[in-house]
């Protein structure tokens, strides 16, 4: 019996897995601009206070993203940004084939059917244009009603950056539809080399149809401090679709906490601490998903190179029979076994919306940093991280897992 079973979980057991954390000490000018509002006492109004929605129409404006603060809202969270965009723009939604954890569940608690549409072989987090339009007139034709596709460019769980061409004609087809597109680009900063990635929003392709949600626990925020933006298209069709989601988030009482809201608009500025960091962050990340990913290669696993976020997509079905012999036959037996061998969180690929059967899994970085934040830190100054005795040990650690399961299904591949 599986523990989901034992702690008797009901039919969506497999709920949203947390972003992948940076693992690091907060900055100190970050905490210093979270302790200096912790005095106040005032009502800020639902969807974002003036200040923090200023600091986002510069970002984005930074971004080639031109948002008047009359386009914008802010929320506890893209959770909560997507469930006021699904309650308000209605019908069926569409998502990508792996997809982040987070995203389906919302559309079930609304009671909505949620179609999940393979990806292209090079990367994940948008799906092939030919199979969204079959998916959406095969939903059409059973009496669906598919208005609203959940994508990203820069992805979760699979760490891929989609291609701009490929973003390009998925973007048509859904235009082609009719749909409404929520890209979800909370990874954007994360990507690995910024100069030699072509990242490409879907607003800037279709501006007119096109919701950018961004939860700021991916680059400039803790994830325990809970704060995300949405932008909107311009234009009447942008400006009703922000006051629907606005109405859903007053429902829920659903706002930002002060503090989080001062430490949110003092990030979204950017200012010199903010922008150091989040490069030293990506930098170290990049490193150690490099590393991951070789052991993880080497031992005979499948998973694409990591381009972008804090964690690596691995596809172990090559070393299913060393598996199949420890007990391990679905993902969430592999999410159980392997988060007990690496000691580090390594939800299964079924929280992603991929095969309960497939053993897949996401394996975060932050796991190779150590444990204390004194070990954390000096792997953010270090220039050579992956030298550092707590680092090496734990993928020496992480090599014998691995290589212990290719050898065993190499022998039951070729008994003697």
């Amino acid at each position: 019996m599986r523990r989901t079973e034992r702690e008797g979980h009901g039919p969506v057991r497999y709920g949203p897995s947390a972003l992948p954390g940076d693992g690091l000490p907060v900055l100190p000018e970050l905490s210093a601009a979270l302790a200096g509002a912790a005095g106040r006492i005032r009502d800020r109004p639902i969807g974002g206070c003036p200040e923090l929605l200023d600091a986002a129409g510069g970002y984005w404006l930074r971004r080639g993203l031109a948002a008047r603060p009359d386009r914008l809202a802010a929320a506890p969270g893209a959770p909560a940004l997507l469930l006021a965009l699904t309650a308000a723009l209605g019908g069926d939604v569409l998502v990508p084939r792996p997809c982040a954890a987070w995203w389906a569940p919302y559309a079930r608690l609304l009671g909505r059917p949620a179609f999940s549409v393979p990806t292209p072989a090079e990367s994940g987090g948008v799906p092939d244009p030919y199979a969204l339009l079959e998916t959406v007139r095969r939903v059409r034709a059973e009496g669906g009603d598919p208005r609203l596709l959940v994508l990203s460019v820069a992805d979760d769980p699979t760490a891929t950056v989609a291609p701009p061409e490929v973003l390009h004609e998925t973007v048509e087809a859904a235009a082609a539809e009719g749909l409404h597109l929520v890209s979800d680009e909370t990874w954007r900063d994360t990507v690995h080399a910024p100069h030699g990635t072509v990242l490409v929003s879907p607003a800037e392709m279709l501006p007119e149809r096109v919701t950018v949600v961004t939860d700021l626990a991916g680059a400039l925020l803790p994830g325990g401090w809970p704060a995300a933006v949405a932008r909107f298209p311009a234009g009447p069709t942008g400006g009703a679709l922000r006051a629907r989601v606005l109405d859903v988030l007053t429902a829920l009482d659903a706002r930002i906490a002060e503090p989080v809201a001062a430490a949110a608009a003092w990030a979204l500025d950017e200012p010199g601490p903010v922008t150091e960091r989040v490069a030293a962050a990506v930098r170290l990340h990049a490193l150690l998903a490099a590393a991951a990913h070789a052991v993880v290669v080497g031992a005979g696993a499948l998973a694409r190179p990591p381009r972008t976020g804090r964690h690596l997509y691995a596809d172990l079905g090559p070393l299913r029979p060393a598996l199949v012999a420890r007990g391990v036959g679905d993902a969430q037996e592999l999410e159980e076994f392997l988060g007990a061998r690496l000691a580090a969180p390594a939800p299964g690929g079924h929280r992603f919306g991929d095969d309960l059967a497939a053993l897949r899994v996401r394996l975060p970085t932050a796991a190779l940093l150590g444990g204390a934040d004194e070990e954390r830190e000096r792997c953010l100054r270090s220039p050579e991280p992956l030298e550092l005795p707590h680092v090496r040990g734990t993928l020496i650690t992480w090599k014998s897992v691995f290589d212990e399961l290719r050898d065993d299904a190499q022998r039951w591949e070729h008994p003697r």
